[in-house]
């Protein structure tokens, strides 16, 4: 049977609308695979280092981000969603984990750190940090932290191994290290 409505061709229109919503599920398709790694990498890492806490703080611009991921002991411990101390991570600071630093500070209390620094950890119920930088040939897309709240704890050679491998497998992995695959 014949449609009583005429059939009216325009030109591409199909083929830009197919293109469009392809690159629409290619993105998502990546952006989902980068959330389930990053949720495997610090659940993982929270598990085997038996902390309270491992988050992923990911910079948005430059040195400005959030916590956006994290993988925690106990629900109370959550600090989704927060920002740094824009104050206390400066370009130099950037500088320094752009270079490859690993921070790890077993006691705020004694560690030789800048006042925000220590007063930020400690409203974070932080008694010990360990820092390790994703870097991808953009630069400095975030950081892997680990958080013990229960008592000062002295970083191990193997802890900071497993956040350093964790680190790389975030920063070697296709839907982070090109962001824009369309």
């Amino acid at each position: 049977m014949q449609s009583p409505f005429p059939q009216r061709s325009r030109p591409g229109l199909g083929s830009r609308a197919d293109s469009g919503l392809q690159q629409v599920v290619v993105r998502l398709r990546s952006n989902l695979e980068r959330d389930e790694l990053v949720t495997q990498v610090t659940a993982t890492l929270q598990q085997q280092l038996g902390v309270d806490r491992v988050l992923l703080y990911y910079f948005y611009s430059k040195w400005e981000g959030r916590v956006t991921f994290e993988a925690l002991s106990h629900p109370q411990l959550s600090i989704f969603g927060s920002t740094g101390p824009d104050e206390c991570f400066n370009d130099e600071y950037a500088a320094l984990y752009f270079a490859g630093r690993v921070r790890a500070i077993a006691n705020i209390e004694t560690e030789s750190i800048a006042d925000c620094h220590r007063d930020f950890l400690r409203d974070l119920q932080v008694k010990a940090n360990l820092v390790v930088p994703v870097l991808t040939p953009q630069g400095l897309w975030g950081l892997l932290i680990a958080h013990h709240c229960q008592s000062p704890r002295p970083w191990t050679d193997r802890d900071i191994q497993m956040m350093k491998q964790g680190a790389e497998k975030l920063a070697i992995a296709p839907s982070i290290r090109e962001p824009d695959i369309r």
